[in-house]
């Protein structure tokens, strides 16, 4: 009998989720003559039992559309809100694979999805999953899909800003995603010609940046642009959230824990509208005009690049391969221009961050791009 795959996209949407799932889709039912059927929203979908067909025609024009066909959500199988209440929905998610006899189950997504993943397998399921985000945190893979296209819009953002900026004489502070891992605002910093670039590996203090700044205005250049990834963090903010990190891992007792876990929930909120204050510093330091420029899930939206359907169509391929071959508690992972299998338990609880003696930093410096440091 011919096996029956079940696929889910879970966590943020990304460009060529679509294109994804089309890979897997059109291989397994053209090359193996599987049947496929997706679930709505993610875990939730799964755990609902929500389900969708997925024939030729369905996958057919999808490959330039973003977002997903599948719709997502952030739910966890062992702790999602049903009725208001937190409950683990593990056996529920188990029962719905059987009963929809499913030989294996793709799921689509970023860090989050592969500890998910990885829970499902650990339970008993035939879990592969695809490295999906625009933040390319996603261990054990040269790169995640959704990457390329976000990095194109937010350097194009950063293109844009630029005559303004020099037209005003003004400092533009350009915030764009990226909590813990700097890869975008990195890239886009480079492509974009940002002179500093902010990024959570490389801890900053604003009095430095305001120098490199001042520094420009010296050499004829009254402007600058600022990227600044989302999670990137002043040294004393830095080194405050590592005290209160240390304390929570360390705690003795309960209170010692909710304590910690308090300071670190503190600390997170103070971060809020971390750029709208960093361009007030800047303002004040440096005499010139700051103003703020929010990316946000613009950095998500559109078509997807032709890079990234190019890799999620390999991967998506490959993973259709895979479960042909019964290979399962595997990521498929992007390496030069192979895909291969990665275990999930070398990637869930994992993240790629930005080495701080990696080519694109070393780069930066070289052209004289501030880090802030």
């Amino acid at each position: 009998m011919s096996r029956q795959i079940g696929i889910l996209t879970a966590g943020g949407d990304s460009p060529g989720l679509n294109a994804a799932i089309r890979g897997v889709g059109k291989a397994a039912l053209d090359r193996y003559g599987m049947r496929v059927i997706g679930f709505r929203d993610g875990f939730r979908g799964l755990a609902e039992n929500r389900t969708v067909h997925l024939d030729g025609a369905s996958l057919s024009g999808i490959l330039t559309i973003g977002g997903t066909i599948l719709g997502t959500s952030r739910d966890k199988p062992h702790k999602m809100v049903v009725d208001g209440k937190s409950q683990d929905m593990t056996e529920t998610i188990v029962a719905n694979y059987h009963a929809n006899q499913l030989d294996a189950l793709i799921c689509i997504g970023g860090g989050g999805t592969q500890k998910n993943a990885l829970h499902l397998a650990r339970a008993g399921l035939n879990v592969v999953t695809l490295p999906k985000t625009i933040d390319n945190d996603v261990a054990m893979t040269d790169v995640t899909f959704g990457f390329d296209t976000a990095l194109g819009i937010a350097t194009d953002a950063i293109d844009r800003l630029h005559s303004t900026a020099h037209s005003h004489h003004r400092i533009i502070v350009v915030e764009i995603m990226g909590h813990r891992a700097g890869w975008l605002a990195l890239g886009a910093g480079i492509a974009g010609g940002a002179d500093v670039v902010l990024i959570p590996e490389i801890p900053y203090t604003v009095e430095t940046v305001a120098e490199a700044i001042r520094h420009r205005v010296r050499n004829g250049k009254p402007f600058s642009i600022v990227a600044v990834a989302e999670g990137s963090q002043s040294k004393a903010h830095a080194e405050a959230y590592a005290r209160a990190l240390a304390l929570k891992q360390g705690a003795h007792d309960k209170e010692e824990k909710k304590q910690a876990k308090t300071e670190l929930a503190e600390l997170t909120l103070a971060h809020r509208d971390h750029a709208l204050r960093l361009a007030r510093q800047l303002e004040e330091l440096t005499g010139l005009e700051a103003r703020v420029t929010i990316l946000g899930h613009l950095q998500r939206g559109g078509i997807p690049s032709a890079a990234d359907r190019l890799l999620a169509t390999r991967l998506g391929s490959k993973c259709a391969d895979l479960i042909a071959q019964g290979e399962y508690g595997v990521m498929v992972a992007a390496r030069g221009e192979e895909a291969v299998a990665v275990p999930l338990e070398t990637v869930a609880g994992q993240r790629k961050t930005v080495p701080g003696d990696h080519p694109w930093v070393s780069a930066a410096r070289g052209v004289g791009t501030s880090f802030g440091d």
